[in-house]
């Protein structure tokens, strides 16, 4: 298990993008939760085998916010253990 922390920034906010990721989640055995973040950015924080975050993580950039999204920051840690869905934190 591993926890993967991503900062997506570009035009990420108030195009969709989160509903994207939690819809996009369901097809993976990850947990977690994305949000809009004050500076602009989005953050998606999820758990999960390495590969499954991996393939979540792709999804996320080759859908329709690809073309939304300038730049991805990810940070890999070891996992909290404290989620038991992937949603939306406003």
């Amino acid at each position: 298990m591993k926890r993967m922390q991503v900062f997506f920034s570009g035009r990420v906010q108030g195009v969709g993008f989160r509903f994207t990721a939690e819809r996009l989640a369901r097809r993976f055995e990850v947990t977690g939760f994305v949000r809009n973040l004050e500076d602009g950015r989005v953050e998606v924080v999820a758990e999960g085998e390495e590969p499954e975050l991996v393939r979540f993580l792709t999804a996320i950039r080759e859908s329709g916010m690809k073309y939304h999204i300038e730049n991805v920051e990810t940070k890999w840690t070891e996992p909290v253990g404290t989620f038991r869905k992937f949603g939306i934190n406003y």
